[in-house]
């Protein structure tokens, strides 16, 4: 089954989509705010679409039952994800992918983004496309099992652009660890446009911006 979601289209029959991953405890509404202050005039009409994670317990909050891609084990990014629950998070977001192919956009117009956990989720599933999609959007987080990243990665998969913002002063995912990342994806042949912002655990202007100008030149290729 496919996991709920929130859409929003910015004009009719959309000839792009953006699939939008929310971060821990967070749900689909999280990111839906950003669609006017990212979208820019001239660009082609886009289909957002805000999925919301299912509901598990937390480990490391005692527990505690909220949505989250995958269980957090440990504070130890080494350690940190959930395996098994990283691979079915991959596998929906697949689904959700292939929903959109199924409505007529093609793999190649198709972004994949996420804040956080939900960028965890969205650059590990980028690893594993056969099919390319147009870009892959990492916002404050960074690539869980990083150094078996070789062992997933899809011929082909490296052809995806990946923008990545993350807050020098970020006290959940470290700005060490989404730099480190950065140059993990480098050395697997992707190209990686890394950007840093003073700002914590979140999202600011600039770094929409940026996310924009990014955007606009892979919406000119496709």
């Amino acid at each position: 089954m496919l996991l709920d979601t929130i859409e929003q289209e910015t004009g009719a029959a959309p000839r792009y989509s953006v699939i939008w991953l929310h971060g821990l405890g967070a749900d689909g509404t999280d990111f839906a705010p950003i669609v006017p202050e990212l979208v820019r005039e001239g660009w082609p009409a886009i289909r957002f679409v805000f999925p919301h994670a299912p509901v598990r317990a937390v480990t490391i909050n005692n527990g505690m039952r909220m949505r989250a891609w995958y269980d957090i084990r440990d504070l130890d990014l080494a350690n940190r994800a959930d395996q098994e629950g990283v691979n079915a998070s991959v596998a929906q977001v697949e689904a959700l992918i292939d929903n959109e192919i199924a409505r007529g956009i093609d793999a190649a117009r198709i972004f994949l983004a996420g804040f956080s956990q939900g960028g965890a989720i969205a650059l590990s599933a980028g690893l594993r496309r056969q099919a390319p999609l147009a870009g892959l959007i990492g916002l404050s987080t960074y690539l869980p099992g990083a150094a078996n990243a070789a062992a997933l990665l899809a011929e082909g998969a490296q052809a995806q652009p990946v923008f990545m913002g993350h807050g020098t002063q970020d006290p959940v995912v470290p700005f060490g660890a989404g730099e480190q990342s950065a140059v993990a994806l480098r050395k697997l042949g992707f190209q990686v446009d890394w950007h840093h912002y003073r700002m914590p655990h979140s999202v600011c202007a600039e770094e929409i911006a940026d996310l924009g100008a990014w955007m606009s030149l892979r919406l000119a290729k496709a």
